[in-house]
């Protein structure tokens, strides 16, 4: 199955107090660490954000279709690219994704008739920015932004999404605590 990657990065981290996807670990900014991950299961990874806050990083970045209007403008900036029929969508604050889930998230979807899996953690909370969304998710994307309705929660129901149940917790970094509290787990 041929599919895109995107990694989100057009947050404004005002929890964390910095930009989340620079954040370094092990001598790399988060965002790249992710970004590999991602292209290592799919054909592209692009980011969707700020084109000018991460020039000096080596991957393609395009922007927010609509400013300010959180994660589910990144994703209708992605599925309105075309790239493919099948579209990885990562949140950039999401360091433990492994290849494996997102491979895993990526195989469900081949098998589906639907328009969206997303995962389910370990603590059963599901991750719509670790989801693979059907290109034909863009007309239910733009109507819901359209509308105001901006929770991804409802958009997961609005597409009648598969929950794919997957062996690992999938910790989203928003604080300083979240940060160094994962830190330390990663270390171990």
């Amino acid at each position: 199955m041929r599919a895109a990657g995107f990694v989100l990065v057009g947050g404004m981290s005002t929890r964390m107090g910095q930009d989340k996807a620079l954040l370094h670990w092990r001598s790399q900014p988060l965002v790249e660490r992710i970004a590999a991950t991602v292209a290592a299961v799919t054909e592209t990874v692009t980011l969707i954000g700020s084109p000018e806050r991460y020039v000096n990083l080596k991957i393609p970045c395009l922007p927010d279709t609509r400013h300010q209007l959180g994660p589910l403008a990144g994703i209708e900036a992605a599925l309105e690219t075309r790239q493919a029929e099948w579209n990885l969508i990562v949140g950039c604050d999401m360091p433990g994704v492994s290849r494996e889930v997102l491979s895993c998230l990526l195989d469900r979807a081949g098998q589906i008739n639907g328009l969206c899996v997303a995962a389910q953690d370990l603590t059963e909370q599901i991750q719509p920015l670790c989801a693979v969304y059907h290109r034909r998710c863009l007309p239910v994307i733009k109507k819901s932004l359209d509308e105001g309705h901006l929770k991804l929660m409802r958009i997961l129901e609005d597409l009648r999404a598969e929950y794919v149940p997957v062996e690992t917790k999938l910790t989203n970094i928003n604080t300083p605590e979240d940060w160094l509290q994962w830190q330390q787990l990663s270390s171990k």
